[in-house]
């Protein structure tokens, strides 16, 4: 049964990263408006007679929605059942299920009544939060044989600052990327890492100014991301998890940053822009996982930052 688990588990993780992806699909691809006004349906009907390219990633988004809907509650009732004594795990499966639920709620009001590109720019966001949820519940599912094992760490306050500080800036930082492809911004400034080759290379338009706020939020979490890998670099080799962990999001960041620089420069080609969606995915469970040692790490006993040794209070 726990092996079931387990891999009933990694497959609805791998349908909430299909669920992302194929968000970022619809919005890069204008497909929004593919089903028309109607929802569930496609414009009215239940199998669409008129096929274009649009309604095909619309309704494909919504059907691998729907199925990840059915995943994400028997998993949520499944681990409450077998895993609910470990702290965590009714938080997370409620947390999995409440966003996801608001998640199709949003959705389905921007289809039928439309929305705001602000309020439309929480949609992504919103995804993350119960593909997270999801990812950590997960790997509590792996730790019923110990095969992995989020333990208790000591992590202290300054390294806590930084877990915590990170994940809630990049949500910010999400929220900003989202905000400049509903609202059209994307090639709003055509060269990189400036607006454009005008004197000073500064914005001058409101588009430009939401592209160019973008890339400034992304350059902040990429330098706080270095700091905090460095820190972690000096001062946690003895805890490999905390190591290597900020070692992969100094990756992920990079790589993230990198795609975004593509993206502009190859004049927003889709697969870089999918990949763009789906680093960022990555690097969020990952913030999301520190949280998760955060929670647990043990609150007596700090690390000495400059002897690099472990001390009891």
């Amino acid at each position: 049964m726990q092996h079931a688990l387990k891999w009933f588990a990694v497959f609805t993780t791998l349908i909430m990263v299909v669920v992302l992806i194929g968000g970022a699909l619809v919005t890069k691809t204008e497909s929004g408006a593919g089903c028309g006004d109607s929802w569930p349906l496609c414009h009215g009907e239940l199998i669409p007679s008129n096929i274009t390219f649009e309604l095909i990633v619309e309704l494909s988004h919504r059907l691998v929605s729907g199925l990840a809907g059915f995943t994400v509650l028997i998993l949520s009732i499944w681990s409450w059942k077998k895993i609910g004594h470990i702290r965590e795990t009714k938080f997370l499966a409620l947390l999995s299920v409440f966003f996801l639920v608001l998640q199709a709620l949003i959705g389905a009001a921007a289809v039928m009544w439309g929305q705001s590109d602000a309020i439309l720019a929480l949609h992504f966001g919103i995804s993350l939060i119960s593909f997270a949820s999801v990812l950590l519940l997960t790997l509590l599912i792996f730790e019923i044989d110990k095969k992995f094992d989020a333990k208790s760490l000591v992590i202290n306050k300054d390294m806590k600052f930084h877990m915590v500080g990170i994940i809630v800036y990049s949500y910010v930082v999400v929220y900003t990327g989202a905000y400049v492809r509903h609202k059209g911004a994307s090639l709003a400034c055509p060269e990189w890492p400036l607006c454009s080759n005008r004197a000073g290379g500064l914005p001058t338009t409101l588009h430009e100014w939401i592209q160019m706020g973008h890339r400034f939020a992304a350059g902040i979490i990429f330098i706080w991301i270095a700091y905090a890998t460095w820190r972690a670099i000096k001062h946690y080799k003895h805890e490999k998890v905390i190591y290597w962990g900020w070692i992969i999001a100094f990756i992920l960041v990079s790589m993230q940053v990198t795609s975004g620089a593509l993206v502009v420069i190859t004049g927003l080609n889709l697969y870089i822009a999918l990949a763009h969606a789906l680093i960022i995915s990555c690097l969020f469970g990952l913030l999301s996982y520190f949280l998760l040692l955060v929670s647990r790490s043990n609150t007596n006993i700090e690390v000495d930052s400059s002897s690099d040794q472990s001390v009891t209070k």
